[in-house]
């Protein structure tokens, strides 16, 4: 839940603070004790923290009242979560519970698939490229291909100013090739500006 929107360091920071600094360890019932706004000092700078100040508490009310403080065994419970949507919910079933139910599919995951061409159409958003790799790519790879994509977005293929000049796959990379066009983020943000 904190991983959104923010950068891997700030969240692995908050995650570290959340565990050495919550008086007697980071449980649901300790989490209920702690006052939202020691609780926001806890996860500053990672994106959307006075909202997640809010989805942790509540959280941890749902845990504790309806799971005796411990998380859903299902997708469902997962994305009836605030604060949990389908990517986080497919990872979580993978990790926690060792159960593969699809792909987690973030910013990174959803950029890339449509750059390489990887999905039909160019999809509108990552539960619509979760659904068209799925249609394609063998089920013992869903679990791998997360944790490769998020790497090379954060590395090689950037939203804004992509290094295709140094990437491996530039020559059959169809974003590369000049072969698939996407809206930039920038142009995207002016628009709603």
């Amino acid at each position: 839940m904190l991983s959104s929107q923010t950068r891997d360091q700030v969240t692995d920071a908050a995650m570290r603070k959340l565990k050495t600094d919550i008086p007697g360890g980071l449980t649901v019932e300790n989490l209920l004790k702690l006052d939202d706004g020691v609780l926001g000092k806890l996860i500053y700078p990672v994106g959307f923290w006075k909202k997640k100040v809010l989805y942790l508490k509540r959280v941890a009310e749902i845990l504790r009242d309806q799971y005796d403080g411990d998380i859903p065994q299902d997708l469902a419970g997962l994305c009836m979560l605030p604060g949990v949507g389908p990517k986080m919910a497919h990872l979580c079933m993978d990790i926690a519970w060792g159960s593969l139910t699809g792909i987690g599919v973030d910013t990174h995951v959803h950029r890339i698939a449509n750059r390489l061409g990887w999905t039909p159409k160019v999809t509108k958003v990552p539960e619509e490229t979760r659904k068209a790799l799925e249609e394609w790519m063998p089920r013992d790879l869903w679990r791998e291909i997360n944790w490769l994509l998020v790497g090379f977005g954060q590395q090689i293929c950037l939203p804004i100013g992509p290094k295709c000049g140094s990437c491996l796959n530039a020559t059959i990379c169809p974003y590369a090739k000049g072969e698939v066009k996407l809206e930039s983020p920038r142009k995207k943000k002016k628009l709603v500006e």
